[in-house]
C-alpha cells in the first residue's frame, strides 16, 4: 500500500511548514530499497534471542525506533513463512509465551496481549451508549474481535484484514485470541482496508477500531489524511474512532501530526490515551480517539461502563487489564507530552 499517498503527505508537511521531521519517520516513509541490508533485516533470531528488526547490530535499522531493541529469549520457532505482504513468524518465548512477529516487528505475546486488545476495544465502545455496528481494520489475530464481543448491544462486527496468513496462523497458534472469529456477529473481509472503507456507505458504523501495525510497509496509508477522511465519512454522527497511535516516548512528532489532522477532520472530540505493554518498544502504546460531529462524546468518562454490561467481565475469559478506572487513567498525560503535542 505504499506509493503516492506517502509522498503527498510529505508535500503537505512542507506546505504546513513542518519540514524538520525526525529521521525515524523520514526513513519509515522512504521507498523500500532492494539491498542486502533490506534482505537481512528480518533475521530476527540470533543465538537464541529475538530482537525487533534482527539481533546484534541489525536492530539499529528499524526506522521507527533507531538505535534500540527489545530482546526475548527464544525457546522454539513454531512458524516462519513469507505471505504476499510480509514475513510471519511465531515463536515460543522463555517468559512471555507464544509471540507473533510481522516483518521483524513484535505484534503480540500471550502474556501481555490483554493490555492492548482490551484497551483499544473498550476505550471507544465504553465511551458511547449501545454501540451496534463496529468495524475492525487489521486485527487479524482476532483479539479485538474477542473484546468487542463482550458488548451485547453490538449486532454487527466487520473486520477487514489484508493478510489471510495472519488469520490462519493466529487460529492455529493463538486460539485464545482467534476465538473472536467464532462469534456469529463477525463478518470477515480479506481486503485492502483503504479500498474497503472508501467503498463503505456513509454513516454505517458506530465505531471503527484501527488495529494496525507500525506505519511502514502495508500499514503506511493507515495514518494518512485520506484514510482518516474515509473513516469519518463511514461513521454515523457522534460515531467514534480508536486508532493505534505509537509511543509517546518515541513518536510525539507523529502523534502531533495525527492529532492535528484528526481535529480538522472529525469535528467532534479528539484525545490521546495510552497503556503499558511490556513487549512493545518503550513499554508503552498509544491510541487516538476521535468522534464525528453529532452527539458529544466525552472519552474520559465511560458512559457505557464495562462493569454494567451484562456478562462482559467474563465473556470467554475474565478481563485482565481494562476496567473503568484504567479507562479514566489512560487519558492522564505526562507534562512533556502536553508540551510536545501542542493540540492536546
Amino acid at each position: 500500500m505504499e506509493g503516492d499517498a506517502g509522498r503527498d503527505l510529505e508535500v503537505q508537511r512542507s506546505l504546513d511548514g513542518r519540514v524538520n521531521e525526525p529521521s525515524c519517520c523520514l526513513k519509515a516513509r522512504a521507498s523500500p530499497v532492494d539491498s542486502e541490508l533490506e534482505a537481512n533485516c528480518h533475521a530476527t533470531v540470533v543465538s537464541g534471542w529475538f530482537s525487533d528488526k534482527g539481533g546484534k547490530s541489525m536492530y539499529f535499522n528499524n526506522p521507527m525506533w533507531p538505535g534500540e531493541a527489545h530482546s526475548l529469549e527464544v525457546e522454539k520457532i513454531l512458524f516462519k513463512e513469507k505471505s504476499e505482504y510480509q514475513e510471519v513468524v511465531v515463536f515460543e518465548s522463555a517468559t512471555y509465551g507464544k509471540v507473533l512477529v510481522l516483518d521483524g516487528i513484535l505484534q503480540l505475546s500471550e502474556k501481555d496481549e490483554c493490555a492492548y486488545q482490551e484497551m483499544i476495544a473498550h476505550l471507544p465502545l465504553c465511551s458511547i451508549e449501545s454501540p451496534k455496528k463496529v468495524l475492525v481494520v487489521g486485527g487479524g489475530d482476532g483479539g479485538v474481535l474477542r473484546e468487542i464481543a463482550r458488548h451485547r448491544s453490538v449486532d454487527l462486527i466487520d473486520i477487514c484484514e489484508i493478510d489471510k496468513m495472519v488469520i490462519d496462523v493466529s487460529k492455529k497458534y493463538f486460539p485464545e485470541l482467534a476465538v473472536g472469529f467464532e462469534d456469529p456477529r463477525v463478518h470477515l473481509h480479506v481486503a485492502d482496508a483503504v479500498e474497503f472503507i472508501r467503498n463503505t456507505p456513509e454513516g454505517k458504523y458506530d465505531a471503527i477500531i484501527v488495529d494496525s501495525s507500525d506505519p511502514v510497509g502495508p500499514a503506511q496509508e493507515l495514518v494518512e489524511r485520506p484514510f482518516f477522511e474515509s473513516i469519518a465519512r463511514a461513521l454515523r454522527p457522534g460515531g467514534v474512532l480508536c486508532n493505534m497511535a505509537e509511543s509517546m516516548w518515541l513518536h510525539t512528532h507523529l502523534i502531533q501530526d495525527m492529532v492535528t489532522a484528526c481535529r480538522d477532520i472529525f469535528k467532534g472530540s479528539v484525545h490521546y490515551a495510552w497503556a503499558t505493554v511490556p513487549t512493545y518498544p518503550s513499554g508503552v502504546i498509544g491510541f487516538i480517539l476521535c468522534s464525528t460531529d453529532g452527539p458529544p462524546v466525552d472519552f474520559k468518562i465511560p458512559v457505557n461502563p464495562i462493569e454494567k454490561v451484562e456478562g462482559a467481565l467474563e465473556h470467554w475469559r475474565e478481563l485482565r487489564f481494562y476496567n473503568s478506572q484504567m479507562h479514566q487513567a489512560a487519558f492522564a498525560l505526562p507534562s512533556f507530552v502536553k508540551r510536545e503535542v501542542s493540540c492536546l
